[in-house]
This record gives C-alpha cells, sequence and structure tokens, in this order.
C-alpha cells in the first residue's frame, strides 16, 4: 500500500473520500445528505463502525466513508484509530478502487494517532495471493494508494518509524504464511538475506556443521529425520552504544512439524507450516529494527530444523546431549521445540553474553487451552523483564499474560536416567515446557520465554489482519526495544 502527503487540500476528481468521527461529533462541513444518511444509519462515531453515503462535488459523484473512532477520553483512544483506518481498508480494499484519500481534517488527531491508522491500514490491506491464479476480478484487491490531506504537524516523520514496523510485520506474516515446500531451513535463511540486504544487519549462518562441531545434539536431533539441514540463521543489528551488551531475541524455527515418531493426527497438520511463528516473528523484527535505525544493540537468532519420521529420525526414549552438556531423555519427539530452543539459547548466551535473553515460540497446544487466542503466554525468571514485557505488550496490542513457574513444576521433568526429560505429564504443559528452557539459562541472565502458539495464526479475520498469519510478536518486540532500549 503506497502512501503519500499532500497537506491540505483534496485533489480534485477524488473517487473516494474518507474521514475519521468522533463519537456524537458528525463534521460540522458535511453535506446535509450525508449527515441525514449517517443519522438514519445510526451511525454516532462509536469505535468500529463505518458508514458509507455519496455526495456530488464539483460536479463529480464521490464516495465518502465516515469510519467512528469513539470518545476522546477513551482508554484505547490508540488502538481504535488503528482499527479504524484497517476497518476502511477492509471495506474498500476489492471494491474496484484503486486510491483512497484520508481526510483527517478536524479530527484533532496526534502525529502518533495519525500515523498509526496508517499502520492499521497497511497491515489490513496484507494478502498472500501468490499461488492464487483464478481469483475473480472483484476478489482481487484493487486499493493501492491513501492520500492523506489534513494530517497534523510531524505525522509523515512519525510515519517513518510505523511503516517499517509494517515492513517487519508484513515479512513475518510473509515467512508464516509459505508452504514448507517453499520455507524450509535453508530457504528461511535465503529470503531472509535477500530481504535485509542493505539494511545494515550483518547475517551470520551456521549449518549442521558448525553446530555438530558445537556440541548441538538437541538440535540436530530433531532435523536428523529429515533430508533438510538444520540452520541457525545470526542477525545482528548494533545500533547503540558502542561496547553495550545487547538484548538477544531466539526464535524456533520449526519449519515444519510432523511430530516427528510420536506424529501427529492428519487432521490440521497443514497447519505446522506455521511452527516456524517465533523465528518468523523475530527475522520480522530484526528487519523493523534496522529499516527504523533503532537506537539499540540486538542480537536475533533463529533455530531452523525440520521435524519428520523417516528411519533415520530419533525415537521416543533416544537421549542426547545438548551444546550445554546436559543430557535429554526424549519422551516424546512431537514436544522438539524446546529441543531446538535450549541450544540456540545456550549458543546466543555463549557467544554474546546478552544482557536479556526473550525467546519467542509456537510450544505448546496447552497455552491455547490456557489463553485461547488472547494472550501469548509469558514465563520469566525475572520480575522487571516480565513487567517491561507486559508493558509492551498493552502497548503494542500483541498482549501477553504472565504464567506461573517454579521447583514443583521443574520436578516434573526430571528423568530417570538423563539430566532432564523434554515432557512431564499432561497438566502444566506449559508451564513444564518453560522450566525445561529455564535449565538452560546461565548466569541468572534475566530471561523470558513466550509462547505465541494460540496467537500466530487464526482461521478468522481480525482488527488488522485477515485470516491466516497476525505477524504477532513484531511490534511487542518493537515497543520493548524503544521503551527500554532507547528510551
Amino acid at each position: 500500500m503506497k502512501i503519500q502527503f499532500l497537506g491540505a487540500a483534496i485533489a480534485p476528481n477524488v473517487r473516494l473520500v474518507a474521514r475519521f468521527v468522533n463519537q456524537d461529533a458528525l463534521p460540522a462541513d458535511l453535506e446535509p445528505v450525508l449527515a441525514q444518511g449517517a443519522k438514519m444509519a445510526r451511525f454516532s462515531g462509536k469505535a468500529g463502525q463505518v458508514f458509507e453515503g455519496f455526495a456530488e462535488r464539483g460536479g463529480n459523484v464521490v464516495r465518502v466513508a465516515l469510519a467512528g473512532i469513539g470518545e476522546a477520553s477513551a482508554k484505547d483512544r490508540k488502538g481504535a484509530i488503528e482499527r479504524a483506518g484497517a476497518n476502511v481498508v477492509a471495506k474498500y480494499l476489492t471494491s474496484g478502487e484503486t486510491a483512497l484519500t484520508l481526510d483527517l481534517t478536524g479530527a484533532a488527531l496526534s502525529a502518533e494517532e495519525a500515523a498509526g491508522a496508517l499502520l492499521g491500514a497497511v497491515l489490513r490491506s496484507w494478502r498472500h495471493d501468490v499461488y492464487r491464479t483464478k481469483l475473480g476480478a472483484d476478489a482481487k484487491p484493487s486499493l493501492a494508494e491513501i492520500s492523506v490531506v489534513g494530517a497534523p504537524e510531524g505525522t509523515e516523520v512519525t510515519w517513518e518509524i510505523e511503516q517499517a514496523i509494517g515492513q517487519g510485520v508484513s515479512f513475518t506474516r510473509e515467512l508464516v504464511t509459505e508452504p514448507a515446500n517453499i520455507i524450509y531451513p535453508e530457504s528461511f535463511v535465503e529470503r531472509c538475506k535477500a530481504r535485509m540486504a542493505g539494511t545494515g544487519l550483518t547475517i551470520r549462518v551456521l549449518d549442521d556443521k558448525n553446530m555438530a562441531a558445537l556440541g548441538m545434539g538437541s538440535l540436530l536431533g530433531v532435523a536428523q529425520g529429515s533430508v533438510r539441514p538444520a540452520r541457525i540463521l545470526v542477525m545482528e543489528w548494533l545500533g547503540g552504544t558502542e561496547g553495550e551488551k545487547p538484548v538477544a531475541f531466539v526464535g524456533k524455527g520449526v519449519t515444519f512439524d510432523t511430530g516427528g515418531i510420536s506424529i501427529k493426527p492428519a487432521g490440521g497438520m497443514e497447519d505446522m507450516k506455521w511452527d516456524m511463528g517465533g523465528a518468523g516473528a523475530v527475522a520480522g523484527t530484526m528487519l523493523a529494527l534496522a529499516l527504523r535505525k533503532a537506537k539499540a544493540n540486538v542480537i536475533g537468532v533463529c533455530g531452523l530444523v525440520e521435524n519428520m519420521p523417516d528411519g533415520n529420525a530419533q525415537r521416543p526414549g533416544d537421549v542426547v546431549t545438548s551444546m550445554s552438556g546436559q543430557t535429554i531423555e526424549v519422551i516424546n519427539t512431537d514436544a522438539e521445540g524446546r529441543l531446538v530452543l535450549c541450544d540456540a539459547l545456550t549458543w546466543v548466551q555463549r557467544e554474546y553474553s546478552p544482557a536479556k535473553v526473550i525467546d519467542l515460540a509456537t510450544l505448546t497446544g496447552a497455552i491455547i487451552l490456557s489463553l485461547a487466542h488472547e494472550y501469548a503466554g509469558l514465563f520469566s525468571n525475572n520480575d522487571a523483564l516480565a513487567a517491561e514485557l507486559n508493558a509492551a505488550g498493552e502497548a503494542s496490542g500483541d498482549r501477553l499474560w504472565r504464567m506461573p513457574m517454579g521447583s514443583a513444576y521443574d520436578k516434573m521433568i526430571d528423568s530417570p536416567i538423563a539430566d532432564i526429560k523434554n515432557v512431564g505429564p499432561r497438566p502444566g504443559g506449559s508451564i513444564t515446557a518453560a522450566q525445561f528452557l529455564l535449565r538452560f539459562i546461565e548466569n541468572d541472565t534475566p530471561w523470558a520465554h513466550l509462547d505465541i502458539a494460540g496467537t500466530v495464526w487464526t482461521d478468522k479475520a481480525g482488527a488488522t489482519w485477515e485470516k491466516g498469519a497476525t505477524g504477532f510478536g513484531v511490534r511487542l518486540l518493537d515497543r520493548f526495544v524503544r521503551d527500554t532500549l532507547e528510551a
């Protein structure tokens, strides 16, 4: 979606105009026919409402959309404005209209709110139609451009930051949406290299030979049943104070998860292409930080494998040795994400000595039973870090809910023949998964684990996304960087 700013004048011959309306405050300069039509349709400017009418302007018939943004004093004012931008685009994306003029005159928005509306519009316009060869004309996206008039001072500068976030979210959605025959460990790396070229990010890659030399038996054990070799992708952004310890983001990147020998049921297995949602979120975040030139030192690490059940696959009961030296009894090969993450976590701690570590993973179905699709689970060994992430979640809309941890849960994953087993009993499954990861956090490094299994993919359209990949995690991590590293 192209965004341009045109000052205060609406161009002649415009076909489609949208305006934001505060609750119970129709614009005084609105044509009487539009004002009367809005009242007849019970449009009052409540958040989420959209009304369409037609008016004659300069001898031309113009479509006019009014989008409600609610009360000026509402707690979620910024979110309502963002959703208003998204609602307008959702209404006209496949309407046949190619351009929309967003008239912000009289809406009394701040630059941040106006830029947020544009971000909502851009995010809602994202589609992945690459493989659709027979879309009807009325189903193809037509809206390609938004011209903004009457924007508050500073909106263009603020938009330069927000559009970087939009690109990061879009890249995450792209990676998560692509099928597993297109995105696998090697191609994930190549896709990231191509997209991040020229951004200032430094890319490093560990192949399976490098990982074997480092003793990553846990991660490589997951990959050994696939013909696709494992990779670790490392993205460095050092835009902060020279020599300052970085923050590390670590993503689970299981590009397809059959469950391995502990194979999943066939029904719904196609969804397991998005089991790399954590890695996708890390890649999108790193792109966003680089595009907006974040003043922070951040390392992004993606552990990339494919979990397949061939004759060389690891078996339930196998014991593997992780890079940390801890031995792991593999009880269930479908609990593979933690086996990938533990070696990636060990490596990033020893390679970079980060000040904080945050991992993101579509780790457990149990978190969906706990939180449905409304929140991601937050687990942490550090109250201050947990509070920072919770605040970032509320500010960004990528919401988190802190879950308990403790020694009682830790005992549930003790193994009788190894240092640890990769699953405990069914109760508390998301918690014991987090306890597993905690055993690989060294020197009391502040750490948080985000179980995003319920939030990276959706079967129904949301405020700023179509069905499918949501891009969850990018806005959260970017806000965390802004508030804690750049403040």
